[in-house]
């Protein structure tokens, strides 16, 4: 076996060589071009993301070598490390060209987290592992802002419609008179009248309060009926003189003049004709056919009624079709009566405590009667009391609303607690009839619990669902909130343009227009919060950042002095907000945060 021995000089050689090279590459490392976007470092959905981008220079990199850039994010005495970027000499043979290297980066952000900089260390390898250090805490970029933390947290409670209203409300009952062919005498005593004559009465009788009375006057097709081209509308006027005979008889007096009566002849139609065809048994399917074939056809309507004449089961149409046709149909729109609101709140009060039947009120008087009571502790037993009575999933929902509410003012366990619950309740309406307000109230619920990924996924299914202008504005207002904690700020403004006017939701959207960088539509909207609530510091303040972003430092100093005069706290929090640094040296701005 040979054993090859180096010369000593050769080995010295190389090793002179290789540390010249390292020094070399160190001394040119210092002229490199490191930046961050953006800079000051931002935070958005509690992330805390930017871009590296290196541009080393010409003829730095070298074969076997590697530049390694380390950067990692300082504040205080803490520091976050982030991935390295590692520039390989042997990937740039061409040693005119700049080594350049752009990669993404991002951290989790926590309140923890204050004030730093970014800074890179740099350090030249060899493949045998020797290494020098080039560059060290070498400050990239500032951080940070946090004004998209500054969003208020709405978890609004998103209760289900009652189903029942204290507004007026109308229903309407029928009643249908058949005359004798090509006449507009009303004779109740007909045998197709007869029953129907004596309901009549017995309505009328009952003095209901009445609001519309709709008579459709129509006739059959054949010549005799239609010799009168007046018959429908006199039939129709027919009815309308018996029910006003009948309103004097049971003495009606003035209430009789406050009702509408509209008269509606239908003359020359075959949309009821195809109706009662549809369902009269005496022909076939196939001699239906017939029928519709003619009067969906070409013609006139005297064209098509002669075309029919000649059908060969004609007699069947005319004796048991035609005489269906010859009636005036009447529309009787009536108030609903309704208890008083003191009476439903009362007997609901006494429901759910257990002095009075649960079948005193319906479902929907006793959620009425729920949603009339500002006291949470008051819906919920009403709510439980719904719950034990009919088991309806509108009464699980709300309660999992109040639940909301609750938790949304409570802290520690009991929050926890409260959250629970209303998952419980809220799940629970969806296993019989999924809604939106139930998942709403889901979303709102994982908000409180910090699961913010899973409130959107959430919210997002409530919206599918398509609520209703009853609970719209209030669900708005939660997914607003949830969209800005997601950096989803477009979103977030056109929905909280669709939330309920309170001071939060302006706030929210300005925050959100101010993020998205429409720093005017910011004030505007800063403005109407600051109208419903003279008080809300925290307005003015982020309306000092939307001046200062466009760098009006008078407008910035003069809200900022308003927020600083209602919360005194925001002096700290303005001295130190990077979103000010550009006026920060100013006197003025000085002054306003001593």
């Amino acid at each position: 076996m040979k054993i090859r021995i180096l010369p000593l000089m050769l080995v010295a050689g190389a090793a002179t060589f290789s540390g010249c090279t390292l020094n070399k590459m160190a001394k040119l490392a210092k002229e490199q071009d490191v930046k961050a976007t953006p800079d000051p470092l931002e935070v958005h959905a509690d992330t805390v993301a930017f871009e590296l981008s290196a541009v080393l220079p010409t003829k730095m990199m070298k074969p076997g070598y590697d530049y390694t850039i380390d950067p990692s994010y300082k504040y205080g005495s803490k520091e976050i490390d982030l991935n390295d970027v590692t520039f390989k000499g042997d990937d740039y043979p061409d040693k005119s060209a700049k080594p350049k290297k752009t990669e993404s980066f991002a951290f989790p952000y926590n309140s923890d987290i204050t004030n730093g900089d970014l800074v890179v260390d740099g350090t030249v390898t060899t493949k045998a592992g020797k290494e020098k250090k080039a560059i060290k805490d070498f400050a990239i970029a500032k951080g940070l802002i946090t004004t998209s933390t500054l969003v208020e947290n709405v978890a609004n409670a998103a209760y289900a419609h009652p189903g029942y209203t204290d507004a007026e409300e109308l229903e309407p009952t029928y009643v249908e008179f058949f005359f004798p062919q090509g006449s507009p005498r009303l004779n109740l005593y007909m045998s197709t009248n007869r029953d129907e004559a004596k309901s009549f009465k017995a309505f009328v009788a009952e003095k209901n309060v009445t609001r519309k009375v709709i008579i459709t006057g129509t006739h059959s097709p054949e010549g005799t009926e239609r010799v009168n081209s007046n018959l429908a509308e006199e039939r129709a006027q027919a009815i309308e003189k018996q029910y006003r005979t009948l309103m004097g008889r049971y003495d009606y007096k003035g209430e009789a003049d406050k009702i509408d009566f509209v008269l509606k002849p239908v003359v020359d139609d075959w949309g009821q004709f195809k109706t009662v065809l549809d369902s009269f048994d005496k022909l076939t399917a196939a001699q239906k056919q017939e029928c519709l074939r003619i009067v969906n056809g070409a013609g006139t309507f005297e064209e098509k009624q002669d075309r029919l004449a000649e059908l060969p089961f004609y007699k069947t149409i005319f004796n048991g079709l035609y005489p269906k046709l010859r009636n005036a149909r009447t529309e009787i729109l009536t108030v609903i009566e309704k208890k008083p609101n003191s009476t439903i709140a009362v007997m609901a009060k006494q429901i759910a405590n257990g002095s009075l039947s649960a079948d005193s009120l319906s479902d929907g008087e006793l959620l009425w009667a729920a949603h009339l009571t500002p006291s949470l502790d008051e819906k919920e037993a009403i709510y439980k009391a719904v719950i034990k009575k009919s088991n309806a999933w509108k009464a699980h929902n709300n309660l999992a609303g109040v639940y909301v509410a609750k938790a949304e003012k409570a802290e520690g366990s009991a929050r926890n607690s409260l959250v629970e619950k209303a998952i419980n309740q809220a799940q629970s309406a969806n296993r019989q009839t999924e809604s939106p307000e139930a998942y709403a109230n889901l979303a709102a619920a994982y908000y409180l619990q910090g699961n913010i990924a899973k409130a959107y996924g959430t919210i997002a299914k409530s919206v599918s669902l398509r609520p209703d202008s009853y609970s719209a504005a209030a669900i708005n207002g939660t997914r607003g909130a949830i969209e800005i904690r997601m950096a989803k700020y477009g979103d977030a403004i056109a929905t909280l343009a669709a939330s309920d006017k309170t001071a939060v939701n302006a706030f929210n959207k300005g925050l959100a227009q101010l993020l998205n960088k429409e720093y005017q539509n910011a004030v505007v909207s800063l403005d109407e919060a600051t109208e419903i609530n003279g008080d809300f510091a925290l307005a003015y303040y982020v309306k000092a950042v939307a001046y200062a972003r466009q760098n009006n430092s008078s407008k910035a100093v003069d809200a900022l002095k308003k927020a600083v005069k209602i919360d005194p706290s925001l002096k700290a929090k303005a001295a130190n907000d990077l979103e000010f640094s550009k006026i920060s040296a100013s006197s003025d701005f000085t002054n306003a945060v001593k």
